[in-house]
């Protein structure tokens, strides 16, 4: 990414299994004559299921050669390779470098709608402590300096269940008709690949996506898929504030104008735009991730530097938020007598919008095939996703999330009163072949919801 400073935003655990009451006003998808019945379902997801039962050993091994060799946005050049590879065996024509390290990949089989399936292809600047014989110990420059890397929110997880749907479709193509656009996208924790390849002509070099589909793995119960229309993600900015003072000896603060006491200041202040200013009712979260001032502790620095995150939902709440942070930034600074600091905001993330109608066409499918581990779920989630791009550039879309945890192992937790290993945390260890099963499953049957 092109500013160090800019926050991680990835859609994280809670996003990823959550969902909006709020209906999505995109265009509704191609007409399809009449929705599967629950027995046609079953009878496709018996067929997938014999397909996965010959072809998930390929897949977990492509898993976990993914896993112990990740890579960050826009470095993922042995990453794209090998998923390039996958799909021109399976007879895709596919084109790679898009939007620097991105692949697309398109499957012709006869006339019908396009549909855009997506994964992404990077993974996080954090050392993986899962303990598994196949963790990552791989490294990489971020930040001008060797950082772990891991896998440590299941995009390896979304990458094999992706190359997955494409084996089964293109086995079951006697059942559909229409083209098929796989794409890997770079840089989705970084928010920039999915701008990166629409920049780099994904809807102009080839034809936009009548409808798209993506999912995600998060830590609820293995085997559930969770939907809902509308917003199903929140805004994300990144934002970074330098104050400046004025430098002295530890012993003499009175010489000195204390750049750490602003930056303090701001950090406890700023959380009274959220309990004063916003509505109680609308969600926002702005929160400080790091604070970078000083050398030792008996030198007052002449700068001080702080560097967090917006969430929101509603563009009004949006920029409330984003005024509100910027004037008590001012006011901390004025506090001291110091001159007014350096705003800056890094918009990350809009929020992922589900279409209504690719959504209501969608459920009773999931419903058929996984029962009571398909549900609608109540209210977006706080993480971010860029997803959204391709949603603002026109592609209704349906976005879901994917359980990945043993529920004896979530149980365990529970009695325990603690929260389980979520995405972006050292631990998080998806189960790989109930999780990818399922996501093979879950895109195979929607894809053939549209298609077939």
């Amino acid at each position: 990414m092109d500013r160090t400073f800019r926050t991680t935003l990835s859609a994280a655990a809670a996003a990823l299994l959550a969902s909006s009451l709020a209906s999505s006003g995109q265009a509704a998808a191609p007409a399809k004559p009449a929705p599967a019945k629950a027995g046609e379902v079953l009878k496709e997801k018996a067929q997938i299921d014999a397909g996965l039962d010959k072809a998930y050993p390929h897949l977990e091994a492509l898993y976990k050669d993914i896993h112990q060799h990740p890579e960050l946005a826009f470095q993922e050049t042995a990453t794209a390779a090998k998923l390039a590879k996958q799909m021109r065996d399976l007879g895709f024509e596919v084109t790679e470098h898009v939007g620097k390290t991105g692949i697309v990949a398109i499957y012709k089989n006869g006339p019908g709608p396009t549909v855009m399936v997506r994964t992404e292809l990077d993974a996080l600047p954090m050392e993986e402590k899962t303990g598994l014989p196949y963790a990552s110990h791989a490294t990489q420059m971020w930040n001008g300096k060797p950082t772990p890397v891991a896998h440590s929110c299941g995009h390896d997880i979304h990458m094999a269940a992706w190359v997955g749907a494409a084996q089964q479709l293109v086995a079951m193509k006697s059942q559909w008709r229409g083209t098929l656009m796989f794409i890997g996208q770079p840089a989705e924790e970084a928010i920039g690949g999915a701008k990166a390849m629409i920049a780099d002509g994904l809807f102009t070099r080839w034809p936009k996506p009548d409808l798209g589909f993506a999912q995600h793995v998060g830590p609820g119960p293995v085997g559930l898929v969770s939907y809902r229309a509308g917003v199903y993600s929140s805004n994300a900015d990144g934002f970074e504030i330098t104050f400046y003072g004025r430098g002295a000896h530890g012993s003499r603060p009175q010489l000195s104008i204390d750049p750490v006491m602003e930056a303090a200041r701001f950090t406890v202040d700023v959380q009274s735009v959220i309990s004063r200013e916003k509505d109680p009712a609308a969600f926002g979260v702005a929160g400080v991730g790091a604070i970078q001032a000083g050398s030792a502790g008996n030198i007052i620095p002449d700068q001080a530097i702080v560097r967090g995150t917006i969430r929101s939902y509603d563009p009004e709440v949006r920029r409330k938020l984003k005024e509100g942070l910027a004037r008590t930034a001012r006011a901390a600074a004025a506090m001291e007598g110091a001159p007014e600091p350096k705003v800056d905001f890094d918009e990350g993330a809009s929020a992922v919008v589900n279409d209504t109608a690719i959504t209501a066409r969608t459920a009773p499918v999931f419903k058929a095939a996984f029962g009571t581990n398909a549900v609608e779920a109540p209210s977006p989630g706080s993480a971010s996703e860029d997803y959204s791009e391709y949603v603002i550039a026109g592609v209704p879309s349906l976005y879901w999330g994917l359980g990945g945890i043993d529920p004896k192992v979530l149980a365990d937790y529970k009695a325990k009163g603690q929260e389980p290993p979520g995405n972006h945390t050292p631990q998080f260890a998806p189960i790989p072949e109930s999780s990818i099963r399922r996501g093979v499953e879950a895109m195979t049957l929607a894809v053939l919801n549209v298609l077939g």
